[in-house]
């Protein structure tokens, strides 16, 4: 798994910022197929107060899936945030589902090449 986790012991009150990188092995431990390969930076906020911490987490990046059209390779940018105020129950707190549920709303329901762009082959035997 990704090193989404952040450390509460020790953590200093106040701000602290963590970048983090998210790749095509991050959504494999998910056991998402439709996410072929990723390179997306990850940075999130974190302000502990003690009892809570907030986060403030921005997401940029690109992902490949295949295209609903053709299954061909496409790629599509990412970028999305989410804020949250999380009141911790052990040691650490782990962003990692957040992260991805985040980068999966973030995705176009329908993922295809722009006009022109898909296998032509494939789009040959869809025409028949």
């Amino acid at each position: 798994m990704q090193p989404f986790i952040v450390k509460l012991i020790g953590l200093a009150s106040g701000r602290t910022v963590f970048n983090w990188v998210a790749d095509g092995k991050f959504f494999e431990q998910f056991g998402n197929p439709d996410i072929l390969s990723a390179d997306l930076c990850v940075a999130a906020t974190v302000v502990n107060h003690g009892a809570t911490v907030d986060v403030e987490c921005v997401i940029n990046g690109k992902v490949t899936v295949p295209c609903d059209r053709c299954l061909d390779e496409l790629e599509l940018e990412v970028s999305t945030d989410f804020s949250e105020v999380y009141t911790p129950t052990g040691a650490d707190l782990d962003l990692s589902q957040d992260i991805y549920d985040y980068v999966c709303t973030a995705l176009p329901l329908q993922r295809v090449h722009p006009e022109g762009g898909c296998n032509p082959e494939t789009i040959k035997f869809l025409s028949k």
